[in-house]
């Protein structure tokens, strides 16, 4: 029977995973404390209000880690980063720190400040979700990206009003001169972080990325944690 519709996993089917996004935010309204060092728990996700002026920087603690990254509007979450708004306003496939990153109305959410990885990361790929894994042949339940953003959402009381192309931080998806694209793991080293400067009072969410059956996070293909924080304007 083919499902129709969004999928939205049930209270067992993410206890059997073990997945605590949902009941785990870094505080009731997602507001954290600047400075203060905050785990994405592997194949979790985790969602954060940033105001205008602040900055928000994520660590490939392993170096191994994709990273599904988004940001929304925080008075109107139906305006997002939009990476095909990006791309177009940027004129290249993966920004660069100077980079001003677009939302859905062509306005700027981010200003990409700080990369200290070799500068490989991937804007064209969508967020993994439950029908990606059926296509592995996983046909019960998997964590997806799609699915964390949901919940990290919810977790702080809002409804994300769909799921956008995500920035997958760290990750590496080679195009040939053919068009082909390759699936290989990251480039970055442990500690590497990215930094992006807040552009209006915003959600920042992301998604340590669960796929665990193509090297997109490490030859091992294992999930692990990476982290994140949120600092206040210099």
């Amino acid at each position: 029977m083919t499902e129709i519709g969004p999928y939205f996993p049930t209270e067992a089917e993410l206890a059997e995973t073990g997945n605590t996004t949902l009941t785990s935010p870094v505080s009731p309204d997602g507001t954290p404390v600047p400075g203060q060092r905050y785990e994405i728990p592997a194949r979790q996700g985790l969602a954060l209000r940033v105001a205008k002026g602040q900055r928000v920087t994520v660590i490939n603690t392993h170096g191994t880690q994709v990273v599904d990254s988004w940001a929304f509007n925080a008075a109107d979450p139906s305006e997002f980063m939009s990476m095909e708004h990006m791309r177009a306003a940027i004129e290249r496939l993966i920004p660069r720190p100077g980079d001003v990153l677009n939302t859905n109305k062509r306005r700027p959410i981010l200003t990409f400040l700080e990369d200290t990885t070799p500068g490989i990361h991937d804007t064209v790929i969508a967020a993994c979700d439950i029908w990606r894994y059926r296509g592995f042949g996983i046909m019960g339940y998997h964590d997806s990206c799609t699915d964390n953003l949901r919940l990290a959402m919810l977790a702080i009381g809002i409804e994300a009003p769909e799921v956008p192309s995500p920035f997958n931080l760290f990750m590496n998806i080679p195009i040939g001169p053919d068009t082909a694209i390759a699936w290989e793991a990251p480039t970055s080293k442990a500690g590497d972080h990215v930094t992006f400067r807040a552009e209006m009072d915003l959600v920042y969410a992301v998604s340590c990325c669960p796929q665990d059956q193509i090297p997109i996070n490490g030859v091992g293909q294992k999930p692990v944690e990476a982290h994140i924080m949120v600092e206040d304007a210099r």
